[in-house]
């Protein structure tokens, strides 16, 4: 029972630190968006492209990763506003680390903030941070079996990106069995097949957030 109480309260907390950090968001006018995915499916690559082609929206970026600041850097390319947040042994960022992110920037300045989640496809979608909406990426590589595998990642996912198209027809990837196992967890969110390195399918992607602008 112990345990259980232990794991409700962390929870709480969380909840709690998520409120504060969702209406704080309101009050400055910004949409707030959770991106989460394995390690390695082009979340960052994703948001170099992104950011400067949705110009004149401001975009920051709070970037979770357990150790390094390599991300940020890359980042830092295409908009000032972004914060490292290291979690050490942590295999998701929490709330209250978003909040103190959040005291980083001028959220006056934005209109539009990613939080790269770290990578790992269990943890960081039981934590609500304050977001707006959840993106949830699966990218080719990784096989066309983790939706069935993994899905609460994307059966409360917003919007889902395939990303890295430019190799199905190497890796001989099956989208259809993709879309089969979205039909029965998540018929709402749009499937956004994209390739970041190519560029093809970034338009739709970009469209969908000009709309949450909007």
């Amino acid at each position: 029972m112990k345990k259980i109480r232990v794991v409700e309260s962390v929870l709480k907390a969380n909840d709690a630190n998520a409120d504060a950090n969702r209406a704080r968001l309101d009050e400055a006018g910004v949409v707030c968006l959770n991106l989460m995915s394995a390690p390695g499916s082009g979340k960052t690559t994703l948001l170099q492209k992104t950011i400067p082609a949705l110009a004149p929206v401001a975009c920051g970026v709070l970037v979770g990763d357990l150790q390094t600041t390599r991300d940020a850097e890359r980042l830092s390319e295409a908009t000032s506003d972004v914060v490292q947040i290291n979690t050490g042994r942590g295999c998701h960022l929490s709330a209250a680390q978003v909040s103190n992110g959040l005291d980083e920037l001028d959220l006056a300045k934005l209109d539009l903030l990613f939080i790269e989640n770290v990578g790992n496809m269990v943890c960081p979608a039981s934590f609500d941070l304050g977001e707006h909406f959840r993106v949830a990426l699966l990218s080719v590589p990784e096989g066309a079996d983790k939706v069935a595998k993994y899905p609460t990642l994307y059966s409360n996912a917003n919007a889902i990106l395939l990303t890295k198209t430019d190799l199905v027809d190497i890796l001989g990837f099956d989208t259809d069995l993709v879309k089969s196992d979205l039909a029965r967890i998540n018929t709402a969110a749009p499937l956004i097949e994209c390739s970041p390195q190519t560029g093809e399918g970034l338009d739709s992607w970009h469209d969908w957030l000009r709309g949450l602008c909007s």
